[in-house]
């Protein structure tokens, strides 16, 4: 099985892409690994992280970012200077779905 974790020379780049992003208050419950749809979140260095070509924020799984639902200490927000649009995660999901298929 492959790993969800990106290499260290591209998740600076990586980082531009995301809207989610998982903050320093995280508390390693492990609560929300289990509930990404897309394995798109992996234990970082100090905390859990969201791999940012994988997270779709739950669009075609869920209505809702299932990893923002269970996170008890609220330490996923929304980056309102990454965001994409709906149609980008979207687009993300079925090209994710295709890769998987295959």
């Amino acid at each position: 099985m492959k790993s969800g974790r990106p290499c260290a020379a591209g998740l600076q780049k990586w980082s531009r892409l995301l809207a989610l992003k998982i903050t320093d208050e995280c508390i390693n419950c492990d609560v929300c690994e289990p509930e990404c749809p897309n394995e798109a979140i992996y234990q970082g260095v100090e905390f859990y992280e969201i791999h940012p070509l994988k997270c779709t924020e739950c669009v075609g799984h869920f209505d809702t970012p299932q990893c923002v639902e269970v996170c008890p200490v609220e330490c996923i927000p929304k980056d309102p200077d990454q965001e994409e649009t709906h149609e980008q995660l979207l687009q993300k999901f079925l090209n994710l779905s295709e890769e998987n298929a295959n």
